[in-house]
């Protein structure tokens, strides 16, 4: 009996005392930040873009609002469509040498 005990207070002790992981539950990993995109939205609306690629989720665009919400958009829009090939090639004009 006092083995049997010695065991279950060891074991609880080991538990009590680890280190707490500082990894996320893979189930939260593998979520993306966009369950759901809007497809249509006044660029007035928005105070903000911010662009998220991650491995397991497609291309994802997040507008912060000027109301202070955050809004995941499509990125098949024409208006950010044409905002990001702008993006893109002020950039790479930026980046050749003169």
């Amino acid at each position: 009996m006092d083995m049997k005990l010695l065991a279950v207070v060891a074991a609880l002790t080991v538990v009590i005392y680890s280190p707490p992981s500082e990894a996320k539950p893979i189930s939260l990993v593998e979520r993306c930040y966009c369950r759901a995109t809007i497809n249509s939205l006044p660029k007035s609306f928005i105070r903000e873009l911010r662009f998220l690629h991650t491995p397991n989720c497609p291309f994802q665009v997040i507008a912060k609002l000027k109301s202070n919400k955050e809004v995941c958009l499509n990125p098949e829009m024409r208006w950010l469509k044409n905002y990001l090939r702008n993006a893109i090639t002020k950039m790479k004009k930026f980046k050749q040498p003169n």
